[in-house]
Parts: C-alpha cells; structure tokens; sequence
C-alpha cells in the first residue's frame, strides 16, 4: 500500500476518532486534574529544596513542572490501551477489518489523537505553572511539548499492543501498573534523582523516562547545549520509532 494511501487512511481515522473524544470534552479537562493536583499541593513542598545538593539549578517550577508534564504522558497515555479493549468487545474493531483502511493507519490515527489531545492537556499544565510561578524560555516550553507529544505517541503504541494481547481489563490493569509506577518512581519525576542514593541513581539510568525528564529541565532552563537534551530527544526518537513499529505491526498482525 502507498505512503499516500496511508498517510490519507490516517487522517481519515484520526478525525473519527477526534471526533469521538471532542464529544466529551469534559473527559479531557479532567484528564489533567492528577497532574494539577501534584502542581497545587505537591509543587509548593518544594520550593526549601531550592540550593540543596543535587536538586538541580533554577527554581522549584523549572525542576517540578517537566517533571509533571512527562507524568502527564506516561499515565495518561498509558491508559488509553483501556478504550481499545471495548472496541475489540464491541465488535469495532472486528468491523473495521472488513474496511480497505491501512492497518497502519488504525494505530496512528488513534495514537495521533492521543497525542492531540494530551498536548492541549498540556499546554493547560504550562498555563497552571506560569501562573503559579514557572518562569522558563520559550524554546524549553517548546522542547518540553515536543518531548511529551513523542512520549505520549510511544507510550500509547506500547499500551494498545498489551490492549491487543491481554483483551481484557482484569488483566490489563495490573499489568500497566506493575510498569507505570516503578517508571514514574525511577524516572526522577517528582523529585530529582540526583538527590538519591548512588544505587537508586544508577537504577534510574536504566530506565528511558530518566532521560527525557532530565531534557525537559534542562531545557526548561534555557540549557539548550547541555549533554542532558541531546540523551534525552535521543532517547525519544528512538522509543518512538520502536514502539510505532511494534504498534503497527501487531496491528497488521491482528487484523491480516
């Protein structure tokens, strides 16, 4: 098939199924209240943190605010595997087999939608962040975004191929669980992981959130040269490419 012919699919699939999410977009502006929520009442704790060994340069938003924005990605992206699992129950994903559609492009329209969605919950975390103190350059807000748009495409990929393989929720839930808070834990998201001990430092290295978080702050802080954001776009890019491809490919998979 095309690159045309796909490109084209994409876009059709990504407008049904932004048309479905705008139907409720209450569920959007409530898909950023947990992240808001560690903003409004986490935020503030850390601002004695400021100077301490190892917390970083600039001030507690600079620090907690990427921090929450990759969060955003990891979490809210992850659960979108839950909506695949009642598509496959209702017998929607069964239909549109029948359909010339690209089975690539049934990956990407839905992950590009839930890349749309979560860079405008974004975009209100910047908005809840500047007006609670965040001060950082135009290009690291733009780098920050552009980390998250390319964490929630691989994550989202990653979800619906163990969506595609659990096809269940009872299953689902732990295991997404069991992946997404020693992530969240390790990759330095609320705190630092320079503040930890040395072991716990080196775990965290193993991990591909560290990376990205590590970029976002030093990109927040107008450190654009930095070593940090070139592992860390690095580290993006190549969990973007790998997960669409498992993503696609377990898509064309399940619905040869």
């Amino acid at each position: 098939m095309s690159l045309s012919r796909t490109v084209s699919d994409t876009r059709l699939m990504f407008v049904r199924y932004l048309r479905q999410t705008l139907r409720s977009r209450v569920a959007v502006v409530f898909g950023a209240v947990q992240p808001l929520l560690y903003l409004l009442l986490f935020g503030p704790l850390l601002k004695d943190l400021v100077g301490v060994r190892g917390f970083g340069g600039g001030d507690a938003w600079q620090v907690f605010v990427p921090g929450v924005l990759i969060q955003l990605a990891l979490f809210g992206a992850g659960f979108v595997g839950f909506g695949l699992i009642g598509d496959l129950r209702s017998g929607v994903v069964e239909r549109l087999r029948v359909t010339p559609v690209s089975r690539t492009a049934l990956l990407l329209g839905r992950v590009l939608r839930d890349a749309a969605v979560l860079g405008a919950q974004a975009v209100l975390l910047l908005a809840a962040g500047f007006a609670l103190g965040l001060r950082a350059p135009v290009g690291g807000v733009a780098v920050g975004l552009a980390l998250v748009v390319s964490l929630a495409v691989s994550v989202a990929s990653l979800s619906y191929v163990l969506a595609l393989r659990t096809r269940s929720e009872d299953a689902f839930a732990p295991l997404l669980s069991a992946v997404t808070l020693p992530l969240m834990l390790l990759s330095g998201i609320l705190l630092p992981m320079s503040l930890a001990p040395g072991w716990l430092d080196v775990l965290s290295r193993c991990t591909p959130f560290r990376y990205v978080v590590d970029a976002a702050r030093a990109a927040f802080l107008g450190d654009y040269a930095a070593a940090a954001v070139a592992e860390g776009v690095a580290v993006a890019a190549v969990l973007l490419v790998v997960s669409v491809a498992l993503g696609a490919r377990r898509f064309r998979a399940e619905n040869a």
